[in-house]
């Protein structure tokens, strides 16, 4: 069941002076520097029956992305590509503030915005998804699912979906005329990508930008900003938020931070994924050693009990 906020948050007329305050002075409550996102964690292949998954912490905001690939038919209008379908949750014990139902305009928005962010510049090699052209297809699910809700859900809930996607396998398919037989226990390959994308959020007060807004600065922001970019640089979409105006200006000082961020944030995914690729790779030969040894021993073992 999908989980939707109620209401907006609120903390004390005071405090929210204090946090406009410090920011204006270039400082934040939680000693961030304007620029700075807070301390991001990734975990790769969290969800083990999934084609790809990702849990991420950023600062105490939790979102998990899991990746599934099933059979269907192409849009219409795209018959010669797979699909995708991108829905996000809020579970319960994310915030005092959800409640049971069907998806508001926030779920649905961050839903939408990380759909757009991979659809429109085509992050996702569709065209490799095809097993019979203009009749089945690949249908990327992309499921997000939002834990602990402490502000700046969609830049979690992007760097979630990438690391998942990147982390994702294509199932083993076999086609026979019309029919196909999937093989789920075996894979052709990683989910052919063609960008890797995140969105990077920039909040507004006065004058003053600030990266990666917590749950109680998002409440004194002016306006936001949500700048989707990609690894090659490229603007992969915008979506725009709260009353406040932005002029031509700002939009393009935000644009150039935007990729900057985003930059070091695929950086920081790209690293996580190495590091659990070693670890794996790791684990996996300290198994075969040992289960190695056990076999030699138990070799062994039968050799002396036959020779006596």
């Amino acid at each position: 069941m999908s989980i939707t906020p109620s209401s907006d948050y609120i903390i004390p007329k005071l405090k929210a002076e204090t946090i406009v305050s410090l920011i204006k002075k270039g400082v934040r409550a939680s000693g961030r520097g304007l620029e700075d996102f807070r301390e991001l964690g990734i975990v790769t292949n969290y969800i083990p029956n999934a084609d790809g998954s990702a849990f991420v912490k950023l600062g105490n905001t939790q979102v998990i992305a899991g990746v599934k690939l099933e059979l269907g038919t192409p849009y219409p209008d795209t018959p010669n590509e797979g699909a995708i379908v991108v829905s996000a949750e809020f579970v319960p014990t994310a915030s005092p503030l959800f409640e049971p139902g069907p998806p508001d305009e926030n779920a649905i928005e961050l839903a939408r915005v990380i759909d757009r962010s991979l659809r429109e510049i085509k992050a996702i090699d569709l065209g490799k998804l095809v097993l019979i052209p203009g009749k089945r297809v690949w249908v990327v699910w992309i499921d997000i699912y939002v834990l602990d809700h402490d502000g700046n859900l969609i830049d979690a809930s992007s760097i979630a979906t990438l690391a998942a996607l990147l982390t994702a396998r294509v199932p083993k398919a076999e086609v026979e005329g019309e029919e196909i037989r999937v093989d789920k226990s075996e894979y052709t390959g990683p989910l052919p990508m063609n960008r890797k994308v995140v969105t990077v959020t920039i909040g507004k007060i006065d004058k003053i930008m600030l990266v990666d807004p917590d749950i109680e600065e998002e409440t004194v922001l002016d306006t936001k900003l949500v700048i989707a970019v990609s690894d090659d640089e490229r603007i992969a979409g915008l979506q725009k938020s709260g009353m406040g105006a932005l002029d031509k200006n700002e939009v393009l000082k935000m644009t150039e931070l935007a990729m900057k961020k985003g930059k070091e944030i695929i950086e920081v995914v790209e690293k996580s994924i190495e590091t659990s690729t070693r670890e794996a790779s790791a684990e996996q030969a300290t198994r075969k050693l040992r289960e190695d040894s056990e076999d030699t021993g138990m070799k062994g073992e039968n050799e002396e009990e036959t020779s006596q």
